[in-house]
């Protein structure tokens, strides 16, 4: 009896294992999905920074990553701030997930 409970255990285990590990590979689908849609307004707002501060992408997205950092906001949410205090439509994306 206690080899059998022990066998259901261990197989509960193993599915709890394998639904934990779906799980966060299906968050990281996600965020991808969502770094991809946001793409657009980044490159935006890293556009705006650039010519505000007269710098390179490079130290633009320094800028922006900075600001987020500080913030303790997702670059993607500090992006889209950053264009709509600009009043410009919500920007459109290409990408199909």
């Amino acid at each position: 009896m206690k080899n059998l409970a022990q066998g259901y255990a261990d197989e509960a285990s193993q599915a709890f294992a394998i639904a934990l590990r779906m799980a966060r590979h299906q968050d990281t689908a996600t965020d991808a999905v969502e770094a991809m849609k946001s793409r657009t307004t980044i490159d935006l707002a890293v556009g705006m920074i650039m010519g505000q501060n007269n710098c390179s992408q490079k130290r633009a997205v320094e800028i922006l990553k900075a600001a987020s950092s500080r913030r303790n906001i997702k670059l993607r949410q500090i992006a889209a701030a950053l264009v709509a205090e600009k009043d410009l439509e919500a920007p459109t994306t290409h990408f199909e997930p």
